[in-house]
């Protein structure tokens, strides 16, 4: 797996949400091209192991129809569909550190989200979560 593909789950996740691919190349043009994955299920399973562990990744929101394995020209990609957070679950982070592992996508990046950025989806998860008598 690609270290970046990390950041890239938390600004999705934090943000409009996206589709990462596995087994693509981009080329110069903007095109796709696909590559072959020789083991794209022990791929997925190393995937939900490093999700599923808290102190790598702070929430896994995903469901299982989010993850899947397509068949290309022969070949074989992986596209990991990430949802928009539900705010109660931001900021999604990584690395378990929510001030340097928190990330927003812009444009074609992925960037660390301001202290600021983090404090603000923090005081929106805190009045969701705030019960009222």
């Amino acid at each position: 797996l690609p270290e970046s593909i990390w950041e890239t789950y938390s600004a999705f996740a934090n943000m409009e949400g996206g589709i990462i691919l596995l087994g693509v190349e981009e080329l110069e043009d903007k095109s796709l091209h696909a590559l072959d994955l020789l083991d794209p299920q022990w791929l997925i399973d190393d995937f939900l192991t490093i999700l599923n562990d808290t102190s790598q990744v702070s929430v896994n929101i995903l469901t299982e129809e989010d993850i899947q394995i397509h068949e290309i020209d022969g070949k074989h990609i992986i596209a990991i569909t990430v949802p928009k957070a539900d705010p109660r679950c931001r900021p999604v982070y990584v690395e378990g550190d929510v001030l340097r592992g928190t990330y927003r996508r812009s444009g074609e990046g992925d960037y660390r989200c301001t202290p600021e950025e983090i404090e603000a989806m923090l005081a929106e998860r805190e009045k969701l979560c705030t019960v009222q008598f």
